[in-house]
């Protein structure tokens, strides 16, 4: 079989990574999500092609004709399935291929394992409108010049040049497109870009340093280093090294720090296939089973994935979602769901909590891996060392870190790069809060360079009880042992600000 199009490459149809799941567990092949890896049911007299092209995002059925966004059409014609793309028109015979399974391959490059298959055919089609002399991304260029000047604040936007995007080859404009697609589908975005691959850091440096240096306000060379080691800050830390609270006259209060980590050898979660998210499930089950089987961890795993060993009810994950023990649905994150993050959901999601509920790790949210140590202490340096601790008992169970020689641990989301740590306590401020709002607190907080939050997490209200969160704001460009030392000189001089507005 043959791709029909006005323009003859040559190229043949390939074999796609079929996935049966849906047609063995009798749901057929009638409908697919965008972003979804195609599974296509034997059955089917005509092959069922669900594209994600541009700004594709609804599902198409057999046998019928359905707009997918302002410039693509799927139409099935019996012995074809018409593609229309802007102009551009792309037939593929699918007689004759009942009980089997294809996808177009219209280029001279073979599928790539790596990405997902429904990119790949959005690669294909844009080289086929390129050897017609269509410009297609003409509206792609359009809309960021357009965000530009409506979201000045959006810094995928803000930094992109459009000559630097012209010099690239037509593949690593794919891959920077869907880099952008979140901050091009959400204008409102304040980052707008998310990596789709531990080396994009490295790859599209000369587009995305000015990104992280725009967020980070970094000035001068960029060169993250790592470094739990208290001892080295110790001169900016109480005598003796304890980060004790006590002292500052706090009583027991609730400590969280977390990482987070993505595994070198997998894409990131935006350009993750069902199967590579299944199969991270599977890898970080195995690392779990022997923090389950060691005593300083034991715990259970708790899998979003219908039908494993580990799978749990919707009752169950209610509950653990409001016990804050595991992470939202991802699915009605619009600035997820655009870069790609939130597909599949729930598939290859879920975490692992210790017998104490101390210890957690995500998995498949934002990053592969979000590692957080949690308890109701005193000393900050308990939560911190565990921390440490269980990084490395987990990358030797689990395989290595993403990381990068100059942007430390890499990270979906450029906000996070390099130590990709978030240190918090929860601290009552009733007299800077006493309006109701977290406004004072966080005009004092800001030039200490902490963030507060409300104590449900970002963009939730304060506690009734002037109960705010509060942590350290850089990750990038400062050293694990610097961002715990900076929260607890943070606390002291917050509390002291809340002392003199009792007054």
């Amino acid at each position: 079989m043959r791709c029909d199009a006005a323009v003859q490459c040559g190229a043949t149809v390939e074999s796609c990574h079929v996935m049966m799941e849906r047609e063995a567990s009798g749901e057929g092949a009638a409908e697919y999500h965008p972003g979804e890896q195609i599974s296509i049911a034997p059955a089917c007299a005509y092959r069922i092609v669900l594209c994600r092209i541009a700004e594709v995002n609804e599902l198409h059925l057999h046998g019928e004709s359905k707009s997918l966004g302002s410039s693509v059409k799927i139409k099935d014609q019996g012995s074809k399935i018409k593609i229309r793309r802007k102009g551009v028109q792309i037939a593929l015979a699918a007689a004759g291929l009942a009980g089997g399974a294809g996808v177009l391959a219209a280029t001279g490059s073979t599928a790539q394992n790596k990405g997902n298959i429904l990119d790949e055919m959005n690669d294909r089609l844009k080289r086929i409108e390129s050897m017609l002399g269509a410009d297609s991304w003409k509206g792609f260029l359009e809309k960021i010049e357009s965000i530009k000047k409506s979201n000045p604040d959006n810094l995928m936007a803000k930094h992109f040049d459009a000559k630097y995007f012209e010099s690239l080859s037509e593949d690593l404009k794919v891959r920077l497109e869907k880099i952008c697609r979140s901050g091009v589908e959400n204008a409102d975005s304040g980052m707008g870009a998310y990596a789709m691959s531990p080396d994009d850091y490295d790859v599209f440096e000369p587009y995305l340093d000015a990104v992280i240096r725009d967020y980070h306000k970094i000035k001068g060379n960029v060169q993250h280093v790592t470094n739990w080691d208290l001892d080295t800050v110790k001169d900016k830390l109480p005598a003796g090294g304890v980060l004790d609270l006590t002292k500052l006259g706090l009583g027991t209060t609730s400590m969280r720090v977390r990482v987070g980590r993505n595994l070198a050898n997998y894409p990131l979660p935006g350009n993750m296939t069902k199967e590579d998210r299944l199969n991270l499930e599977k890898d970080m089950i195995q690392a779990f089973k022997k923090l389950m089987e060691d005593p300083a961890y034991g715990g259970t795993y708790y899998s979003l994935t219908p039908g494993t060993e580990y799978s749990i009810t919707d009752e169950k994950y209610k509950e653990l979602v409001n016990n804050r023990v595991m992470f939202k649905d991802m699915a009605n994150d619009s600035y997820l769901a655009s870069a790609g993050i939130a597909s599949e959901w729930p598939y290859g999601r879920g975490c692992y909590q210790s017998a104490d509920g101390q210890f957690i790790v995500w998995v498949g949210e934002e990053d592969h891996l979000r590692i957080m140590c949690m308890k109701k202490g005193t000393v900050l340096n308990e939560v911190f060392d565990r921390l440490r601790v269980a990084c490395g008992v987990v990358e030797d169970a689990a395989g290595k870190f993403a990381h990068s020689k100059k942007y430390g641990y890499v990270t979906s989301c450029p906000t996070n790069l390099g130590t990709g740590m978030r240190a918090s306590i929860h601290i009552k401020v009733p007299n800077l809060t006493s309006d109701g709002t977290d406004a004072k607190a966080k005009a004092i907080c800001k030039p200490l360079g902490l963030s507060v939050r409300g104590v449900g997490g970002e963009h939730t209200p304060i506690g009734a009880d002037g109960t705010v969160d509060i942590s350290p704001s850089a990750r990038l460009c400062i050293q694990e042992a610097e961002i715990i030392g900076a929260l607890y000189e943070g606390i002291e001089s917050l509390l002291k600000e809340e002392n003199k507005a009792k007054l």
